[in-house]
């Protein structure tokens, strides 16, 4: 998929802010649209249906991040939050809410592309995933799901799954490690990073959504081992089919 094909809302109530960041953009060939109060971020998400969102962390007359969680809600589309602020909680509750990346105000137009770049690449494929493809590189595979981290492509009863990276990486590392326990913090670890400033709710979150993406069946399920962590239960009887 080239940058043509690539749409990106910027959702941003600071006006040359967001002219300036829609310049940036089109220059490289995305194709964009702005938008400019938090009224219009869902609906004209609804209608221009933008492969990443990048979003202004506050909007007036709205709680801080609010639209950022209304918007999650609504759709998985990968969001960049931007702020002017520096309070790191507002980062790490904007990480928490399933913001996929963060750039603080002003911020380098090569960085900019870079994030935008960086999250694209890590999202789309799933979307030019095929269900019955023959899988190669780094993936997992079990009755009704297969989860490819090299083309980060989830496919569930037969449908292409669209789910944001990090979701993906957590799902996949679990069901690479089957009925093996995690704590929490080697999660945050392995999956966030050991500088990552969140806490461990961080990772209830994600395992919140996975579990409403992926049912558990009789095959394979997400269980909570109370006061430990998570872990990918299988079937003793069932083997998984894996390369990695």
């Amino acid at each position: 998929m080239n940058n043509t094909q690539q749409k990106v809302m910027i959702a941003d109530c600071d006006k040359s802010a967001a002219q300036l960041t829609d310049f940036y953009l089109t220059q490289a060939l995305y194709e964009t649209r702005v938008v400019g109060s938090a009224d219009q971020v869902l609906s004209e998400c609804a209608s221009f249906s933008p492969d990443l969102v990048l979003l202004e962390a506050v909007f007036p007359n709205r709680e801080k991040l609010q639209v950022c969680s209304d918007l999650r809600n609504q759709s998985d589309v990968p969001v960049i939050l931007l702020s002017s602020e520096s309070d790191v909680s507002d980062r790490v509750h904007g990480l928490d809410l399933g913001a996929d990346d963060y750039l603080a105000k002003p911020f380098d137009a090569r960085e900019l592309l870079a994030r935008v770049r960086a999250v694209l690449r890590r999202y789309h494929p799933a979307q030019a995933a095929q269900p019955d493809e023959n899988l190669t590189g780094e993936y997992v595979k079990y009755p009704n799901l297969t989860i490819s981290l090299t083309n980060y492509s989830v496919v569930y009863q037969g449908e292409i799954i669209n789910i944001p990276p990090k979701e993906l990486e957590l799902l996949y590392f679990l069901a690479s490690s089957p009925n093996q326990v995690f704590s929490r913090e080697q999660l945050l670890d392995r999956l966030w990073g050991f500088d990552f400033m969140g806490d461990t709710r961080t990772v209830d979150v994600h395992i919140k959504r996975l579990r409403e993406k992926f049912k558990a069946n009789q095959y394979w399920a997400i269980k909570t081992v109370w006061g430990v962590g998570y872990k990918f239960e299988v079937n003793p009887s069932f083997v998984k089919d894996s390369k990695a």
